[in-house]
């Protein structure tokens, strides 16, 4: 299903023995058909248009229905949708189906990115109503094994939610994400909880929160006498994937890569990104071929895939959707980053989803742009054009602001990871400290609102610029401008999460935030229940949250200060978030809010620990192997070689290598006492561990600037980086 062209070499003649690369035609690898990916928009997604379509009214009436009220789908029901779904898979050329989840394992840095769990069951069944003794096979999708499925949770992260012994897990269809086919498979996504119904999965806890936000966004609007007709709540995603693409073979040929998705060891090449080139630049031929290939595919299997560039960094891109429901989101980013690597491995190419794969170069990130609205068509961060979208604006932002300044650090906590803990606080990413940007002219708004002013008082207009020349039209600019250090921007319509990390599953962040403003929904519903007026309730809960208001430079030595006197934490590592994790006044939203009981917020902390620990232990452990079986060996060759010149040359190269022994001993032992309870056990590898890992790079990297070229034992970032031109292969 790809976009590949035709070579000029294979065109014209038909004899046998024609030579295609020195191939006969016979031998000649066969030419993908070019897909036009306009023309199968959708064509294997099982979503509501082919459901209405293929599935009884009645049936797809109740189906929808239950979707909207939580109820089960009657058995009968299940039996006429398990059909219709096996006939049109079929069609499709299916043979299997999976049910498709995502378990709590790896982590920001995971090597290729965050990927599903999922078998391959065969659409097959035994006769059972057969007279015969060996029942014969058919052809068939058993109505109870779509909607629900058993597996072994054994070897899956649990923070202690199950016992060794008790192996049984199951999957469950999330009804409201349509089944897709990919590979001959039809993928259906799924719940995962333990045989006691503890979540063990990163889409529980999603789903979980989605309601939260409808129940307490429904009762939000009932008091405030806003949008009367509104049956449901809906919170929204779209992702923006940041990421790199090297050629396999460097890959392959570095084990750093290959075993924590970055490079511990790396000297910057004279010329990377400093001329800013790259950002917007022409992609290079090859990766475009690939970035084509994805693109139909996501497409085919209904993912709206609508933008791909060249990003700021040489070898960096970003491919990202239009907006759809959360959980469906969620779901589709985890299987673009699936296709990625499939479809890059076709190629000779490996993609890198780490959030820092090359030391002083621009990291990648995962922006969620995240919006909450009604079924019949309010958004809570669009202005609106009439009262009523006005003044659901202001209150949405309030809810918002209160949740952002109660539960400041679950926010940090929700992408607090090793790979992101590279990124985060530096110069291309927001700061560790979580903010709020609802633009210049609204914080001045809201100083207005708390004084006593009225709720349509904010002017939500956009502004015309002129070009200043004739040929190119005016421009009507955003009702505010877009703030790039904020951890949090308003972007029109919606607020951009620019702290998730580009290895991450979209759905812990998108649950943390559904979380905080079903808060924030709750808390102003009480007020108004209680008595308050809707302009006094949002009045105070903005003069008792606006501290978390910020409008500034992000990026300042300034705003550290000023944030520590607001009271807003400064968690610049990832144990230092986590540790919050688990404070009463989390453990308590999770509990009201019916996200997590208490016992699952304490096994995601102890499974969110042994990610972090588990990935710098990977790395410290590379790093030594590195050094031991392939640096050390390359400086004494290089040794060697420089005794016959200058004994200048030769000082100098002798005392850089013996540094890279000696601070490599100091890692074995730093290393050796990681021990002890997991936040002990993290705060060391982090404390200790990291900094003596910086140095050992360091003195690596003085080395591959004096050794002999040929002699460095891994490619190079000069090596694996594309040219800046956009050009070439």
């Amino acid at each position: 299903m790809g976009m590949g062209q035709s070579c000029a070499g294979c065109a014209g003649g038909d004899k046998d023995n024609q030579l295609v690369f020195g191939l006969s035609s016979r031998d000649a690898p066969a030419i993908e058909p070019i897909v036009d990916p306009l023309n199968v928009l959708g064509d294997d997604l099982f979503d509501d248009k082919v459901m209405s379509l293929k599935l009884p009214p009645a049936v797809m009436k109740r189906f929808q229905e239950c979707l909207i009220s939580g109820q089960p789908t009657s058995e009968e029901d299940m039996k006429v949708i398990a059909k219709i779904m096996f006939g049109w898979a079929r069609e499709r050329g299916c043979i299997d189906f999976a049910h498709w989840f995502f378990p709590t394992r790896g982590g920001g840095g995971a090597v290729g990115g965050m990927l599903g769990a999922y078998k391959q069951d065969t659409l097959i069944d035994l006769d059972f109503g057969s007279k015969f003794v060996t029942k014969p096979m058919k052809a068939c999708l058993p109505h109870e094994r779509l909607f629900q499925g058993e597996t072994d949770g054994s070897s899956f992260p649990n923070g202690g939610l199950r016992v060794t012994h008790s192996a049984a897990a199951f999957t469950t269809w999330d009804r409201s994400s349509p089944p897709f086919v990919l590979n001959k498979t039809l993928y259906i996504p799924c719940a995962f909880i333990t045989h006691f119904g503890k979540c063990i999965d990163e889409k529980t806890p999603l789903l979980r929160s989605m309601d939260a936000v409808k129940k307490e966004g429904l009762r939000l609007l009932k008091a405030a006498d806003l949008g009367k007709n509104a049956q449901t709540i809906y919170s929204y995603l779209g992702w923006e994937q940041e990421f790199f693409v090297i050629k396999a073979e460097h890959y392959k040929a570095r084990p750093d890569l290959v075993n924590t998705g970055r490079t511990l060891f790396g000297k910057l090449p004279t010329r990377h990104q400093q001329g800013d080139l790259n950002y917007f630049a022409p992609v290079p031929g090859t990766v475009q071929k690939l970035l084509d290939k994805v693109q139909t595919a996501m497409l085919q299997v209904g993912c709206p895939m609508a933008v791909k560039h060249n990003e700021v960094a040489p070898g960096q891109h970003e491919m990202s959707p239009v907006f759809r429901v959360a959980n469906v989101s969620c779901d589709t980013n985890v299987l673009f980053m699936e296709v990625m690597n499939r479809e890059a491995a076709k190629m000779g190419l490996q993609v890198l989803f780490h959030e820092k794969p090359f030391a002083g170069i621009n990291g990648s990130g995962k922006h969620a742009n995240w919006s909450i609205g009604t079924d019949t068509g309010l958004n809570f961060f669009y202005p609106g054009k009439t009262e009523e979208g006005a003044k659901l604006f202001v209150t949405g932002i309030a809810c918002l602001a209160h949740g952002l300044a109660k539960y400041n650090e679950l926010v940090r906590c929700s992408v607090a990871t090793a790979g992101n803990d590279h990124r985060l606080g530096a110069q291309e990413a927001p700061p560790a400290i979580i903010s709020l940007y609802p633009g210049q002219g609204f914080e001045q708004y809201v100083e207005s609102v708390i004084a006593g002013g009225d709720l349509l008082g904010y002017k939500a207009e956009k502004k015309k610029q002129e070009t200043g020349c004739s040929q190119a039209m005016h421009i009507e600019a955003n009702v505010e401008d877009r703030n790039r250090t904020a951890p949090f921007p308003f972007c029109g319509n919606r607020f951009e999460f620019r702290a998730v990390g580009s290895s991450q599953n979209c759905n812990l962040p998108v649950m943390v935030c559904n979380a905080i403003m079903a808060a924030g929904m709750a808390h102003m519903a009480e007020l108004i229940e209680k008595g308050s007026n809707h302009r006094d309730a949002v009045a105070a809960m903005f003069k008792e949250n606006k501290h978390v208001i910020f409008t500034g430079n992000g990026y300042s030595d300034q705003w550290k200060q000023d944030a520590a006197k607001r009271g807003l934490p400064n968690l610049n590592t990832t144990p230092k978030a986590l540790a919050t994790w688990t404070e009463e006044k989390n453990q308590a939203l999770f509990e009201k809010m019916g996200i997590y009981s208490r016992e699952e917020t304490n096994a995601r902390q102890e499974v969110m620990y042994e990610n972090y620990i588990t990935a710098l232990k990977i790395e410290a452990d590379t790093m030594i192997n590195m050094v031991d079986t392939g640096i050390v060996p390359a400086c004494a060759k290089d040794l060697k070689k420089s005794n016959f010149s200058s004994k200048k040359t030769a000082a100098a190269r002798k005392a850089a290598y013996e540094a890279i022994v000696q601070e490599a001993d100091k890692l074995k032992a730093v290393v050796s006492k990681t021990e002890g309870p997991l936040a002990k056990e993290a705060a060391h590898l982090c404390d200790a561990v990291k900094p003596q890992m910086e140095k050992l790079r360091a003195a690596v990297d003085k080395a591959e600037a004096l050794m002999e070229s040929g002699l460095y034992p891994y490619p190079s970032y000069e090596t694996m980086l594309p040219p800046l031109n956009g050009g070439g292969a």
